[in-house]
């Protein structure tokens, strides 16, 4: 069976559909990335063999790269074929967690879980055996223990109750014993006491027992009204001993009750039962008692003797469960991984063979081949399965061959939506995106280090720490650790153009390029020489000659001005803007500016990812109604935006206010603010020459761009379903996931059959609905109802999805001032507050609030609110220009899934 001959490549799955010289004018080599779209997939179907059933899918879940799908589905879970099979699985199961309980308990630790190969699990039947056997021995081990530690305990409170109920039994009962008069059960004791006959002391009686320190209060309280007085109690605390009952330490009392009469004897038992008291027997002879005393100390010696001997062979039962536990764990996970496969898969009439269905990638057909051929050879049928290719107009699952570095980005895509398959991967762009928006809003060399330190020992330790449980925090941070380091050298790189460190400014290329100035003639001012008013023995502090420091130009009456002879600061910002009082309205122009230049083109990238989507798909009319309309409204608008800001940035003087300018354009249909001329003729606002009338032409066309968005595509879909309806003679049906999502979703089947290795025919129709799938009537409504939604939702996304851009600016700057103030108000406020009190230990204590300012709010705080801004930058104004986010992960039948999976259940 050939597989290469109906399964097509890569590249012609990506470019698939396309004319050739539009695929060849937009091919920029993306298909030749592994993320850019999802590996071709193929259904396969899967004639098994009965008898080697078991052993085929145990290698192919060593193997990990099928999907198979439920083929009983209307079936329940006890009426399919391996029913029992799974049983068993559970039952073992259960014994496993039984085991695994009792070694806990025992405070034994498992060496890991080893690697198990299939091989291994040849005597499955032997290991249910050893493990029924195993439970009853482990059970009866532990009813005996548990019977002879409960009669352990009994004897020690025994002897307990000898020991101090004796004592103030003989200090108490003869006082009782010897009065002459005791009352009866409906007669008080403080009252007719005299009068009782003496014969009545006989029917005085005690209970003897112990009970829990925390019910000693309620326990006398209940026996005082329960008998109205008419009873004694004595009791003694003997500290924390073993209950006989729950097997745990608690304090107790041994306490006596002395009462008259049967009914209080009732009522008395019956009080002690309610408050879990335990009774033991207390002879009154005290030779009866000595001799019951020694004959208890005796049983209790020799049950420590037997407990101690049990404890020893329960240990060496557990010491050698433990040693194989995690082994037959994952064993019997594997097996109930493998019946539960086998359940998925039909059976054909005579029982002999086993029919299932399977999404493999393409790439994967020969080593799939190649692990039936190994499974077969390894069956003692040497009977071989049977794989072969199915058409299917179902949706395949996506999937990315993904790296350790790549895996983490992709995550963060995935955790909005699993890609359409077919659909182009936003996570090729997010591996630089991300990052980068991020280093804007944390852009600083100083915190820029601390974070590459972090990511960097998490790679450097990453063999160690995965072989670890980090916890859910940890773990989390250890997944994403290429993420955190990529975010840690971008912010490096834009630490440098911001030229902070720390907050603080460096000369890493050099001083600054403002000179002082002299405010008369404009020229550059040089330190005077010494003033003849100074004495002889006072120092001149400056450099006679050299040019004044920036921070000396107000003590000599200067004035700072950059030439226009100068050429810019070699990279980054000038460090002469840090600490001025012009310092927050200049940084606060300059990235506010920056971040809506930042934010359209990375707009414009997700608008121009969906010409690749609807290409793959064949979505002409999509591409001429909805790119080109949204390109032009977007550009021609905010793209235009961008285009003056830079203007602005370059021409000298220019004092265009382009809040008013943006204003003016709706509101004045593109005229400029009516604003006075300026002294030369010409209008404040006005960037270049012509502007009015380039504004005036931008906003018809974004105008007009607006019902070419909503108008033609419905009515071509409209057309289109006449013409079918008219070529097909009658009623035509279309598929309405045109008004769910896009006319990509419609043209699924044809594109996955071509995956699926047995292409479909296309009809030959160049626009999008070419071959839709035959299923709901076409609704024109509701197409036109999606179609407005989505207009007014491009067009109001616009303005507020570039205004969300600002949150770069706002982040930056907020990351910046913090950090300035700890710095300026922390850290330099300890050392000056050191040199004016002679404080030696203020700079250590300002160093270390500095530190934990730095690291808790600062590296904590504030990176994780730039990760949030920044992933919601891309979920929202990035990815919903392009990306639906409606497929299905692929999730092949692989044993280290199952076992991983189950590993994170038992943590939860």
């Amino acid at each position: 069976l050939r597989f290469e001959s109906v399964v097509e490549p890569r590249g012609t799955l990506v470019q698939m559909g396309n004319s050739g010289g539009l695929s060849q004018l937009l091919d920029f080599g993306f298909g030749h990335i592994d993320l850019w779209r999802s590996e071709p997939m193929i259904l396969a179907q899967l004639m098994i063999p009965a008898e080697s059933a078991r052993d085929t899918i145990e290698a192919l879940g060593d193997v990990g790269l099928l999907q198979f799908k439920d083929l009983n589905g209307d079936k329940s879970s006890f009426q399919r074929t391996f029913a029992n099979q799974v049983k068993r699985c559970d039952e073992m199961a259960r014994r496993l967690r039984f085991f695994k309980d009792q070694v806990e308990k025992e405070g034994l630790s498992t060496p890991g879980r080893p690697q198990v190969k299939y091989e291994d699990c040849e005597h499955f039947d032997e290991l249910e055996n050893k493990l029924e056997t195993l439970e009853k021995e482990l059970l009866e081990v532990n009813s005996n223990n548990e019977r002879l530690q409960r009669t352990e305990a009994e004897l020690a409170e025994l002897s307990l109750v000898l020991e101090h109920a004796g004592r103030f039994f003989d200090s108490n009962s003869s006082q009782l014993l010897s009065r002459s008069a005791m009352p009866t059960d409906d007669e008080p004791l403080l009252e007719g006491g005299a009068q009782a006959a003496p014969d009545t002391a006989a029917r005085v009686g005690f209970v003897a027992g112990t009970i829990q320190q925390d019910k000693l209060n309620n326990f006398e309280r209940l026996l005082f009204r329960a008998t109205r007085g008419n009873m004694f109690l004595k009791h003694v605390s003997v500290g924390k001993i073993r209950d006989p009952t729950t097997g745990e330490e608690v304090s107790k009392h041994v306490f006596a009750v002395f009462y008259a009469g049967e009914r209080s004897c009732q009522k008395v038992n019956k009080i002690c039962d309610a408050f879990n008291a335990n009774r033991y027997p207390f002879p009154e002879d005290v030779t009866r008692q000595r001799s019951m005393a020694m004959e208890v100390n005796a049983r209790v010696r020799e049950l420590k003797s037997t407990n101690e001997a049990g404890e020893r062979r329960r240990g060496a039962m557990l010491s050698e469960v433990v040693t194989h536990l995690d082994r037959w764990i994952t064993m019997v996970r594997r097996e109930k991984a493998i019946f539960n496969t086998l359940n998925k898969l039909s059976v054909d009439v005579t029982s002999k063979v086993l029919i299932g269905e399977a999404w493999l990638p393409a790439v994967a057909v020969s080593r799939v081949q190649e692990t039936l051929d190994h499974a077969a050879s390894k069956s003692a049928t040497q009977l071989r399965a049977i794989l072969q290719p199915l058409s299917t107009p179902e949706v395949p699952p996506t999937h990315y061959e993904t790296n350790k570095f790549t895996r983490s980005f992709q995550n963060i895509i995935d955790a909005y939506g699993i890609a359409r398959y077919g659909e182009v991967n936003p996570a090729v762009l997010t591996l630089m995106s991300f990052p980068f928006l991020f280093a804007v809003m944390f852009g600083d060399i100083g915190h820029a280090i601390l974070l590459c330190l972090f990511a960097g020992f998490l790679v450097w330790k990453e063999k160690e720490l995965m072989k670890q449980d980090l916890g859910d925090m940890v773990g989390l941070l250890f997944a994403g650790r290429y993420v955190i380091l990529m975010m840690g050298i971008y912010s490096l790189y834009t630490g440098v153009i911001y030229n902070e460190f720390f907050s603080m400014p460096i000369e890493m290329f050099g001083p600054t390029h403002f000179y002082c100035n002299n405010k008369t003639t404009i020229t550059q001012l040089y330190y005077p020489p010494k003033p003849d008013y100074l004495p002889a023995n006072v120092t001149w502090e400056f450099d006679v000659g050299g040019p004044v420091d920036p921070r000396d130009c107000k003590k000599f009456n200067g004035t700072m001005q950059y030439p226009f002879t100068e050429m810019p600061y070699v990279f980054g910002m000038d460090p002469i803007w840090h600490g001025r009082k012009t310092e927050l309205p200049y940084f606060n122009s300059w990235k506010m500016k920056m971040s809506i230049i930042l934010g359209v083109v990375h707009m414009n990238f997700g608008i121009i990812m969906s010409v690749f989507n609807h290409l793959h798909f064949r979505d002409y009319v999509s591409l001429l109604w909805e790119f080109i309309p949204q390109m032009v409204f977007f550009n021609f608008i905010f793209g235009y935006l961008c285009i003056l800001i830079i203007a602005k940035w370059m021409q000298y003087g220019c004092i265009a206010d382009l809040y008013g300018v943006m204003i003016s354009l709706f509101l004045n249909m593109g005229n400029l603010p009516n604003k006075p001329l300026n002294a030369d003729g010409v209008p404040p606002d006005q960037v270049f020459s012509g502007q009015a009338g380039v504004q005036k032409f931008l906003l018809a066309l974004s105008l007009i761009a607006v019902p070419c968005m909503l108008l033609p595509k419905p009515f071509i879909l409209k057309s289109r379903a006449q013409k079918l309806a008219k070529h097909k003679g009658g009623h035509v049906e279309l598929s309405s996931h045109v008004a769910d999502e896009d006319e990509e979703s419609s043209r699924r089947p044809n594109t996955h059959a071509s995956s699926g290795s047995l292409a479909a025919k296309d009809d030959g129709h160049g626009g999008g609905h070419g071959d839709h799938g035959h299923g709901e009537h076409f609704e024109f409504g509701e197409v036109m109802v999606h179609q407005m939604i989505h207009t007014i939702e491009f067009v109001l996304g616009a303005v507020s999805n570039t205004a969300s851009y600002l949150r770069l600016w706002a982040l930056s700057l907020a990351h910046s001032q913090l950090s300035g103030v700890f710095y300026d108000r922390v850290l330099m406020m300890a050392i000056s507050v050191s040199i004016t009190s002679k404080n030696p230990i203020a700079p250590f204590i300002g160093f270390f609030v500095f530190a934990c300012a730095t690291l808790g709010v600062l590296m904590v705080m504030e990176s994780l609110s730039a990760f949030l801004h920044a992933l919601r930058l891309h979920w929202v104004e990035y990815m919903n220009k392009f990306y639906k986010g409606d497929g299905y992960k692929f999730v092949p039948f692989s044993f280290e899934h199952v076992l991983q999976q189950n590993d994170d259940d038992k943590d939860k």
